[in-house]
């Protein structure tokens, strides 16, 4: 979440004067980066977010990456930012292919606009199931062991040894044998949507965690 809220801030007393002016502003705008998004009325209707969230949004979006789209690369860069000392590259790939859902090499502002609008304000189901395929690496709808104990590894590599100097090599391992013992109810070696989602809802951390950017936008 270091990108979403580090990079793009809202702005929510904007008056109607000062919003008509963008509008023409960024229609302007957008007629000269290499990808042009769908229009607002669309994304607003597709989103839990308003036209001028959605405008404001755009312009912190189009500031970083004044092409329109973001490739791997400067997705990591602009992640790395928020996590000085530590290596943030492993989870930022995980979070790339998150949120590039179509597999196509490169994040649009829609593609963004759709996750960040889940990540905020979504459902509780909606969360969880955005946060489940993340852990699903390998997309075949199951999270298993190793996938699991990747995506820690790598949250543990990108807070760093500064946040947490104590930590072992093992640690990622322990906290996902206990992850699973807690998820995979039927014993099966793989945890499904519907085990993950149960899981969560029974953990009073995780459900408090899911509401902490609940009113930033």
């Amino acid at each position: 979440m270091g990108l979403v809220m580090g990079t793009f801030s809202m702005q929510s007393n904007k008056q109607d004067r000062t919003y008509r002016k963008d509008k023409i502003d960024d229609d302007f705008e957008l007629s000269i980066v290499c990808h042009r998004p769908e229009g607002l009325d669309k994304l607003e209707a597709q989103t839990n977010f308003s036209k001028q969230e959605l405008q404001v949004l755009y312009r912190g979006f189009k500031n970083e990456c004044p092409s329109g789209v973001v490739n791997e690369d400067t997705f990591k860069q602009i992640y790395a930012q928020f996590f000085p000392h530590g290596d943030a590259s492993t989870y930022a790939h995980y979070l790339f292919n998150a949120f590039d859902s179509a597999h196509s090499g490169s994040i649009k502002f829609e593609d963004f606009i759709m996750a960040l609008s889940t990540l905020l304000r979504g459902s509780v189901r909606e969360k969880l199931t955005w946060t489940f395929n993340l852990y699903d690496i390998n997309r075949d709808g199951y999270i298993n062991k190793e996938e699991m104990t990747d995506i820690v590894r790598a949250i543990y590599d990108m807070m760093g040894k500064y946040t947490y100097p104590a930590l072992k090599t093992d640690t990622p391992k322990q906290h996902v044998d206990a992850f699973f013992q807690k998820m995979d109810k039927n014993r099966d070696g793989v945890v499904t949507l519907d085990e993950f989602i149960l899981s969560c809802q029974e953990d009073e951390n995780i459900m408090r965690s899911l509401q902490l950017f609940k009113n930033v936008i």
